[in-house]
């Protein structure tokens, strides 16, 4: 796993300075922390992050092509972050057509397919990844990220080309590009959803998952090279059953490539369970040693553990299982409140996603267990994905959820005491007009759902679930564990989301996803020779979250603390609200939707100030009209 950066600029002439691109590529560091590279040219200016994984003496970054005389430029040149896993395949395949290779890197692959296949290489990848190519010969900038949009990439358009990195920090590292927001984008940092391409920064955007970017001469066309399809599935219930686990026999192994060590995350749910137990099995044949794998818990959740509809059951008891059963080397990583708070832990938090999106304490507790894994292991296994391709959620089998004209998710929170306008004055929120911008997202994303002829209604609304989840849903998961490994520098491989598994689960009937009744039962069937009993029945329970009420009352004091004093958003905050939840705090801990809706609020706060974010088209915090009368502008 890697960080790329860099630019398009057809003003430019020879002898582009090189500080600007090695600025940019510096912000990447925690990303890459084993090397770094710059290349530049005529036009454009390519810098490169390395993690190494594969080759590592090998495949350095920006990779060009051999140098055609003393004063000519390559042919081309990448910069590229991520994992092909069938690299091997198409290195086979590019030598029969000629190509030779110096290294045993990936990106070398890739490099050669472009030679070979041009902007349609990517209909061969089969991985997570983002990538740019500067063609020389076309002076043509090839930006190209994974179907699933397990890799971020972002981009801003420049008045003369176009400006590009992992992360928005690499971008803002670029004199030409300003931290703004307006209403819209506002909008995007407090609904719970992700918009493909949309960014809470003004200007820039974000590659959408599955497509491509190509810029020439100053004029720049983004196209989408992939998405999911509406097919009958022909296949029996067995056959079904069947097809999943050797999709899984294949993926799970061909995700273990690496030269660096290698681990899984068990929570003991059936996710990651499925997957640990595939690869200690693929471990094993090959004759290495027993896979490592890491939990993690807080001070006392197991022993004063309160059961939920989200978390019925604590994860420790049944990880603690799976390692027994399966015989991996395991690893519980314990957290207290103390980390979970501490100021710098949380500033580097927001620092790793440059945007103000959150998971209460999940993504927190996340970084902190990726941290504690970095010292053992450089790549990660986990299960993401299984919950969007198999129906794990609870918004597929609700009734309300699945009437809801909105996204299912925002309907459950909602009934939870969810909502994103509760700690702001109603002044605020009627100038952001969140109902309609909800609405309107709602209505383009089912839009964009495929149709299949004859499907019953029950079917069709299922199809709408599982595209909504996997189109706005996921990429909010994939985004944080993007965010919270690299920020350690791990890589994160998530087996389930393989395209091919992803296209063959879009189309299998919800009848036999839940043939028995339960929650993910086509999983079950397909992982029944490979699990415990206990574990094969367990019910879904989300990523543990601490039970604490010390914790939630820190959470509260940072949010009182953004309604007095001159915050950004201290104005447009409801002190009356925030008043009754420090109450709250005062008789027990936070529930879940208010924990979130608190650090939802706090994140965006912090983002704010530490990124001096220009507020454009927003009414004025300060006006004191506002601020004490609450009157609509």
């Amino acid at each position: 796993m890697c960080g790329i950066t860099g630019w398009a600029d057809f003003t430019r002439g020879p002898g582009t300075p090189t500080e600007v691109i090695r600025a940019m590529t510096d912000t990447l560091e925690r990303r890459g922390p084993d090397a770094g590279g710059v290349w530049t040219g005529p036009h454009a200016a390519l810098g490169h992050r390395r993690l190494s994984v594969i080759d590592l003496e090998g495949g350095a970054q920006p990779m060009r092509t051999p140098e055609r005389g003393p004063d000519e430029l390559p042919r081309a040149v990448i910069s590229y972050g991520g994992e092909v896993y069938n690299f091997r395949e198409l290195r086979a395949e590019l030598a029969l057509l000629g190509h030779t290779f110096t290294t045993s890197s990936d990106t070398e692959v890739v490099l050669r397919a472009y030679l070979e296949w041009g902007a349609d290489l990517v209909h061969r990848l089969n991985g997570m990844y983002a990538l740019a190519v500067w063609d020389t010969e076309r002076e043509e900038l090839l930006l190209v990220r994974d179907r699933l949009g397990v890799k971020p990439l972002y981009y801003a358009a420049t008045g003369n080309g176009v400006v590009f990195g992992s992360e928005p920090k690499a971008l803002l590292a670029h004199p030409g590009i300003r931290a703004e927001a307006g209403p819209e984008e506002l909008c995007d940092a407090l609904l719970f959803l992700r918009t493909p391409g949309r960014v809470p920064f003004r200007g820039m955007r974000e590659l959408p998952p599955g497509h491509r970017l190509r810029v020439r001469h100053g004029r720049m066309a983004e196209e989408r090279y992939w998405s999911l399809e509406a097919r009958p599935h022909t296949d029996d219930l067995d056959t079904t059953i069947a097809t999943v686990r050797d999709l899984l026999d294949d993926i799970v192994p061909r995700q273990m490539v690496s030269d660096v060590p290698l681990c899984a995350l068990l929570s003991g749910g059936l996710d990651s369970s499925t997957v640990t137990a595939l690869a200690q099995r693929s471990r094993l044949a090959a004759g290495g040693p027993p896979l490592a794998t890491f939990s993690v818990d807080f001070t006392g959740h197991t022993e004063n553990f309160r059961g939920d509809p989200i978390r019925p059951t604590p994860d420790g008891p049944y990880a603690r299982q799976v390692a027994r059963h399966v015989g991996s080397d395991h690893h519980p990583v314990v957290l207290d409140r103390a980390r979970l708070t501490d100021p710098a832990v949380r500033r580097t938090v927001l620092r790793a996603w440059d945007l103000p999106f959150n998971f209460a304490d999940l993504d927190i507790s996340l970084y902190l267990l990726f941290a504690a894994v970095r010292e053992h292991a450089t790549v990660a296994l986990s299960g993401e994905g299984a919950d969007e391709i198999f129906g794990g959620y609870l918004w597929f089998s609700d009734p309300g959820a699945r009437r809801a004209e909105t996204f299912p998710w925002l309907k459950l929170g909602a009934h939870r005491g969810l909502d994103p306008r509760a700690l702001f004055r109603p002044w605020f929120t009627d100038h952001l007009d969140l109902a309609e911008y909800e609405a309107d997202l709602y209505r383009t994303a089912l839009a964009e759902v495929p149709r299949l002829a004859g499907e019953d209604p029950a079917d069709r609304r299922t199809r709408e679930l599982s595209h909504l989840t996997l189109t706005r849903w996921l990429p909010i998961l994939l985004d944080k564990k993007d965010r919270m490994s690299m920020a350690t520098g791990l890589e994160g491989r998530v087996p389930f989301c393989d395209h091919r598994l992803v296209e063959y689960l879009f189309n299998v009937p919800w009848a036999m996803k839940t043939f028995t009744g339960e929650e993910k039962a086509l999983l079950r069937a397909a992982a029944a020779d490979l699990l415990p009993e206990p574990v094969l029945r367990r019910r879904k329970a989300a990523y543990p979250s601490i039970q604490d009420p010390a914790y939630d009352r820190a959470l509260v004091a940072d949010l009182t603390a953004a309604a007095g004093g001159d915050s950004p958003l201290g104005a447009a905050l409801d002190g009356d609200a925030v008043r009754r939840l420090a109450a709250d705090t005062g008789t027990g801990t936070l529930s879940e939707f208010q924990r979130i809706l608190v650090e939802s609020t706090v994140r965006l706060e912090n983002w704010l100030s530490a990124y001096r974010v220009e507020p454009v088209g927003l009414p004025a915090a300060a006006d004191p009209h506002h601020a004490t009368t609450g009157e609509n502008r």
